[in-house]
């Protein structure tokens, strides 16, 4: 595969890169999902139009990343089905819908899968999991009420989207998630757990809580019956992450120390 970006999700594909030969994989672009730059928008919508036009030229693929997170299900009534009537919730919700249709109009082929919330090592600093620590080493942790997230290991992630390219799908839209969604708050107590921190917490409005739903994945890829998704499938991602974290810290003592 031609893997377009450099960022967290390109890098952590480059372990398939040598497979599927007929597919460009396009991994860049916003991930912010609270971001609102109307020029970040703009520049991700000229490299789709770039990036569909050569695949249209030679007959490949394009896969296409977009979100299955508050800003695309928020508002929908039930868990959020591919065949959802959407009503984006944000102007990133908004914006990724609005390239899933660019992408259906620009006659290549296409796959597009919306992501749950992807946690691994090297994730940016602004995606949920570094920014909670972050603030729990603070002292304060920001908390919207009610909020929920579904995360999903980057490492399963990888391997579900290999084995959906194999099938050679066109023209179709996958939720890629847990099925679970995780209160933030639980997800504070566990990282606090396993990071020995302990921090203040200030509750704001009401957050969003949706459920997605996983049963397309499921049908596509019976193997996710072996990954271990459902009630206590977060804890086990939380621990990887928070392994990494500890050896961060532990290597930036070291580097201090030796300043």
């Amino acid at each position: 595969m031609e893997i377009v970006g450099n960022g967290f999700l390109a890098r952590s594909l480059e372990p398939i890169a040598h497979k599927h030969p007929d597919t460009v994989v396009l991994a860049a672009g916003v991930s912010w999902a609270s971001g609102t730059s109307d020029a970040d928008f703009a520049r991700e919508a000229a490299l789709l139009r770039e990036v569909a036009h050569g695949c249209r030229a030679t007959g490949r693929r394009l896969l296409f990343f977009s979100t299955a997170a508050t800003g695309m299900y928020g508002a929908v009534d039930g868990p959020g089905r591919e065949d959802s009537a959407i009503v984006p919730c944000t102007p990133y919700g908004e914006h990724k819908l609005g390239l899933e249709r660019q992408l259906h109009a620009s006659g290549a082929d296409w796959l597009v899968l919306r992501l749950g919330h992807l946690v691994g090592p090297g994730q940016p600093p602004h995606q949920l999991l570094p920014a909670l620590v972050r603030q729990m080493r603070e002292g304060l942790v920001r908390i919207h009420k009610g909020a929920a997230r579904d995360l999903i290991d980057v490492v399963d992630v990888v391997r579900v989207i290999d084995l959906l390219l194999a099938q050679d799908l066109r023209g179709e839209t996958v939720n890629v998630a847990s099925g679970e969604a995780v209160p933030v708050e639980r997800i504070v107590d566990h990282l606090e757990g396993r990071l020995g921190l302990v921090a203040d917490r200030e509750y704001r409005e009401a957050g969003a809580q949706h459920v997605i739903c996983t049963e397309k994945l499921r049908a596509l890829v019976p193997q996710t019956a072996r990954m271990g998704f459902g009630p206590g499938y977060y804890r086990r991602v939380l621990d990887a992450f928070a392994k990494t974290c500890a050896v961060g810290s532990a290597a930036s003592a070291a580097r201090s120390c030796r300043s």
